[in-house]
């Protein structure tokens, strides 16, 4: 049966499907990237993980000169945890949240075909009773090698100088918003809480939705034990709100984390279009000149 039941099943790896792949690789095509604080990385890890904590790294322009700035940044801090495109890579915290869905959705939209998530993260990890070790960071700019008990050393890549041409397809500016604001064929997916959807934690020069947006929590996708739930589940939630699979779905959060859940879940799901909207609410809440509205509860 395929994972949860999910059209794409091989996007969310169980641990044992992760713990099977370290075991049976030399360690030279797999990329494994923590995406927790620092603090909880160094409390324990899965061996030979990088570290990336790439929550504040976010872009509230995406006009075309700021995007593509931000695009090559971003990159680099892959480039130097080894990612590359033959690489497999798979990105994890401690549940399936929102880090990892960021990470996923910034390497698809660079036009990168093998990423992947560890569902239930390192939580799930733990419960499955699989090895986590303190050693630092196991960087290396040497081949790699194994190191003090196998642990794989990581190899800065060439990620970044050589950049396929981004996948237009998967990312919504606000221009494109803009443009699109009265088509049916495109939903908007608002991922916030309710107290930032119906303007009570304004967290941007105003507070609203975009006009016509419907309001989803991502947090409604994970279950009790952090993990995503089953396909059926999901579908009925979303198509529930009008979100289906014949349209392109467009999701928002604050800063382009949340609505990256959104995304994952989506392509999870099979969705055929989805474009994640990278500066979100705090560039649309922030430009007075793009249109709002306050929903009422």
């Amino acid at each position: 049966m395929a994972y949860k039941n999910y059209t794409d099943p091989d996007l969310a790896w169980s641990p044992q499907r992760l713990r099977d792949r370290i075991g049976g690789q030399k360690g030279d095509d797999l990329i494994i990237i923590d995406t927790r604080p620092a603090p909880d990385f160094c409390s324990g890890h899965i061996e030979g993980a990088a570290h990336f904590d790439l929550y504040g790294v976010s872009l509230n322009d995406t006009r075309p000169q700021a995007l593509a700035a931000f695009t090559w940044m971003l990159a680099y801090l892959m480039e130097i945890r080894g990612v590359d495109y033959d690489k497999t890579v798979v990105f994890y915290e401690d549940i399936t949240g929102f880090r990892c869905a960021r990470g996923f959705w910034f390497l698809e939209y660079l036009g990168h075909e093998n990423v992947h998530v560890l569902d239930g993260g390192m939580n799930a990890w733990k419960r499955a009773e699989f090895p986590v070790t303190r050693d630092a960071w196991p960087m290396a700019q040497s081949p790699l090698m194994g190191g003090p008990q196998g642990t794989r050393r990581i190899v800065r890549s060439s990620f970044a100088s050589h950049l396929k041409e981004p996948v237009e397809e998967r990312i919504a500016t606000a221009q494109y918003i803009l443009d699109h604001l009265k088509d049916p064929d495109v939903a908007i997916h608002d991922t916030r809480s309710d107290g930032e959807y119906f303007a009570e934690n304004i967290r941007a020069a105003r507070g609203g939705a975009i006009p016509g947006s419907v309001h989803l929590e991502w947090l409604d996708f994970v279950d009790e034990d952090g993990s995503l739930k089953e396909a059926d589940e999901l579908r009925r939630m979303l198509e529930a709100q009008g979100f289906t699979p014949d349209k392109e779905m467009v999701p928002l959060c604050q800063g382009g984390y949340r609505s990256a859940h959104a995304y994952m879940v989506y392509k999870l799901l099979g969705y055929p279009r989805a474009r994640n909207y990278l500066g979100s609410w705090k560039e649309w809440g922030d430009r007075t000149d793009l249109p709002i509205e306050i929903p009422k509860r």
